[in-house]
């Protein structure tokens, strides 16, 4: 946003109605955010107690005009020690949360690393399942067991969106991020530590089958034809023979086969339907076209987090099953990590995460051109009541000011952390 769409004016002119932004660090006052809009008289006092002759509007954000010059002002504040003292302990508090906030960042910076660990032990894998398959399904055993580790010692998991930085491994992303999306919602489900196991295992071995399908296949951006599309799907059964010879289990070399399968019979290889599907591939199968639907081949036609849920909620419900869908979404929120989002606000952000348990609260990352991209303020809605996210935006639709700063993944990766102890202050 340019600085010539404010307009200046006393603070003796504010009003109930106004869009403003503050000229002010984001400590040295109360509330949320530097822009907003004035929602009642008493967000008014507190403005008038920030010892600023001037503040800033913007026209177009506003459900009115300013006050005239010389009106009665609305709301005058009076001397009042307790406002103050009220007022004292917001901005204390803020203090704290914004401590908070920096262990989330640093969380987040660790998380990206653990990530990129996770994938390069993923490609590992893929690179030598044939040569040496004892050694890579014992790789996988390991990873798995880390990841299980901390997903049970802890109640509150937050799933974050991440950027996805080494180029050319997307599906090495692919399989991590299903493998994960899977335990988690295993994890949600109840399920015990054994099938969690099983199904990160499956996740990270799922599509091992396309090791036999050319490059030209599998990475073609334009739509495949009738005998590719047969080709590709034959990547099931060809996983299933790959699974065996490498002495995986029983459980995941029938789940990598049916991987693909939907409870209408409308999948493949086999058509199977309903709970003849193994309980292992009817999980998998969700968050695996979930991420199919947010990392398309071709960035430009991946739906957003939001889209997808929404796709797969809407037009392929009978694709899936229902109890396990449903988790799923819970466990994602309604606008999943990745989804660029309009708060009540009236300010943009991209969802940065999400906790499993307060799924409808996720924390935000905001847009303020006025504010460095490197220290952009971070929301946890679970911290502010009385704010909500209004919609879902496709980033396609964001001034160009807006998506340089937010950039949103073309690529969504998703990893998990620790959100209780991410939340804890350190001692």
């Amino acid at each position: 946003m340019t600085t010539e769409e404010y307009e200046t004016i006393s603070v003796d002119q504010l009003c109930v109605g106004l869009f403003i932004r503050l000229d002010l660090s984001w400590l040295d006052h109360p509330f949320p955010t530097n822009t907003f809009k004035i929602r009642d008289n008493k967000q008014l006092a507190t403005l008038r107690r920030l010892g600023l002759k001037e503040i800033r509007y913007i026209p177009a954000k506003s459900d009115c005009p300013p006050q005239a010059v010389g009106a009665p002002a609305t709301a005058a504040p009076p001397t009042d020690p307790q406002e103050d003292a009220r007022l004292l302990a917001l901005q204390e508090a803020k203090k704290v949360r914004i401590a908070r906030l920096e262990r989330q960042r640093a969380a987040v910076i660790e998380c990206e690393k653990r990530l990129l660990e996770a994938a390069q032990t993923v490609r590992h894998i893929n690179q030598n399942i044939y040569s040496n398959p004892k050694d890579s399904v014992a790789a996988a055993e390991v990873l798995i067991g880390q990841m299980l580790d901390t997903m049970l010692q802890n109640k509150d998991i937050a799933i974050h969106a991440l950027n996805d930085k080494v180029a050319g491994e997307e599906v090495y992303f692919h399989s991590l991020n299903v493998s994960v999306l899977s335990m988690i919602l295993a994890k949600e489900s109840g399920k015990p530590r054994e099938f969690i196991e099983q199904v990160g295992m499956l996740g990270l071995l799922h599509d091992i089958g396309k090791l036999e399908i050319p490059d030209r296949i599998t990475k073609k951006i334009e739509p495949l034809n009738q005998a590719e599309t047969h080709f590709l799907q034959e990547h099931s059964a060809y996983g299933e023979k790959i699974a065996r010879k490498a002495g995986l289990p029983e459980k995941i070399c029938l789940a990598i086969r049916q991987h693909h399968e939907h409870m209408d019979g409308s999948g493949y290889p086999d058509h199977l339907k309903g709970e003849n599907i193994c309980e292992l591939a009817r999980t998998l199968a969700i968050p695996n076209i979930y991420d199919n639907h947010c990392n398309h081949i071709n960035p430009l036609t991946s739906l957003t987090p939001f889209e997808a849920l929404s796709q797969m909620f809407s037009k392929q419900r009978p694709h899936f099953d229902p109890a396990p869908l449903n988790q799923f979404i819970r466990c994602m929120g309604v606008y999943p990590p990745g989804t660029i989002v309009r708060l009540s606000n009236e300010t943009v952000g991209l969802v940065i995460s999400v906790n499993t348990n307060k799924a409808l609260k996720p924390s935000i990352m905001m847009y303020d051109a006025e504010i460095p991209k490197n220290e952009a303020i971070i929301l946890d809605l679970a911290d502010e009541p009385d704010i909500n996210i209004s919609k879902s935006i496709p980033p396609a639709q964001l001034p160009r000011e807006i998506y340089d700063y937010l950039s949103p993944r073309k690529r969504v990766t998703y990893y998990f952390d620790d959100a209780a102890n991410t939340a804890k202050p350190t001692t």
